[in-house]
């Protein structure tokens, strides 16, 4: 994914830290998931969000495909929420879903630019943009795009790109927003990716292009229902709990055999580029407007050998740490193109309790009571969605 990240101004964070243990060489349990449990039918343009909802059906966002349904895989049934636009009870590219308190969702329609509560009954309520007004003096653009809900409602969240110039930093912080007071804090920073920028055009149309070198070390994180945010540090390979109070649980580094990078991946990668979030930012008569959107192939091919390649792999995948329900971090670790998936799951001590090696060619969705969600692209490039049944958690 490309991340732009806004200039803000945040307070030191005073975090505490228990004591490392040394690097872990723990001999755990291997949970094979082979077999899913069951298979929707019918296939989807892109599963960009999925929450499971207490009946056990699930909420799925599919932008490429502009539709928000709800998918119960043990009738093999689907319902339709909502509809294509912009008003009420509409969404141009509904991109991502959240569990909220009581029993609602949060939709991030990226076409509209907003955030809708949808309540427990599929009626669309509350909304808020997506876009918002920086803190600080000047005028600037803070892009809240959820990337984690708590019980409390709170969004957690990366910013996007300020509108104080393209930055190239190094690291980024983790953000958390109360929906009802506006009010905002910091509770981590986290590695970025290197990144390289290029300009085209001219004079009030000029384009920037941010891309990040291939894969290069980054921290990924990811939120608990209760607020913790988990994070999976790169150098070395570790991770963390950040606990709401501020204090942290961190393991020791983590062995691991780099994995050596070889065309196959590196196709692998270049195939990925085009699922990123698209944002841009006009201002005409002094009025901004800023749109967004997912998915679109680039104008051109990327050449595979005009990228600066690295001899191999970092520890652990973009986008590849969660949270389940019941509280465990699962890290999905960096493998070969075309090998099965591997996790490593962390209890709330961060200490390494064993390990969930799932079937090649699937993508991780989301987490449920129980049940992990999957995708299968097929050669058309259609996603088809399975749910795999767990032990402990």
């Amino acid at each position: 994914m490309i991340r732009r990240l806004s200039t803000v101004v945040v307070a030191a964070l005073g975090l505490v830290a228990t004591t490392d243990s040394g690097p872990l060489h723990a001999q755990v349990a291997v949970q094979r998931l082979s077999e899913p449990d069951a298979s929707f039918p019918e296939a989807f343009s892109l599963v960009q969000g999925l929450v499971e909802l207490p009946d056990g059906r699930v909420m799925i966002a599919d932008p490429l495909g502009q539709a928000l349904v709800i998918a119960d895989l043990d009738r093999g049934v689907v319902d339709t929420l909502g509809s294509v636009g912009q008003g009420p009870e509409e969404y141009r590219q509904p991109d991502g879903v959240f569990a909220l308190p009581g029993d609602s969702t949060l939709l991030v329609d990226l076409g509209n630019t907003r955030l809708t509560v949808i309540a427990p009954d599929g009626s669309f309520g509350a909304t808020m943009p997506i876009a918002q007004d920086a803190p600080g003096p000047g005028p600037g653009l803070l892009i809240v795009l959820p990337q984690g809900v708590d019980s409390r409602g709170r969004i957690y969240f990366q910013p996007f790109g300020g509108a104080r110039g393209p930055q190239l930093p190094d690291s980024a912080a983790v953000m958390r927003l109360d929906r009802g007071s506006g009010a905002m804090d910091t509770v981590a920073m986290v590695k970025l990716p290197e990144m390289k920028q290029s300009r085209s055009g001219g004079l009030g149309q000029q384009a920037v292009t941010i891309m990040p070198v291939p894969l290069s070390p980054l921290d990924e994180w990811a939120v608990s229902w209760d607020g913790r945010v988990a994070v999976a540090r790169a150098d070395p390979y570790h991770v963390e709990w950040i606990h709401t109070d501020g204090t942290v649980v961190r393991s020791g580094p983590i062995d691991f055999e780099p994995v050596r990078i070889r065309r196959a991946d590196k196709l692998e990668w270049i195939e990925n580029l085009g699922s990123g979030v698209r944002i841009g930012i006009m201002v005409e008569n002094g009025r901004r407007r800023v749109s967004m959107g997912r998915g679109g192939s680039p104008s051109e091919e990327p050449d595979i050998d005009s990228f600066d390649w690295p001899e191999t792999k970092p520890a652990f995948a973009n986008d590849g740490v969660w949270v389940t329900p019941q509280g465990d971090m699962w890290v999905q670790r960096h493998v070969s193109a075309g090998e099965a998936m591997e996790f490593d799951v962390f209890g709330a001590n961060a200490a390494l309790k064993g390990k969930v090696v799932m079937p090649a060619g699937r993508e991780v969705v989301g987490f449920g009571r129980g049940t992990v969600y999957a995708v299968r692209t097929d050669e058309l490039g259609l996603q088809w969605l399975e749910r795999y049944r767990r032990s402990g958690s």
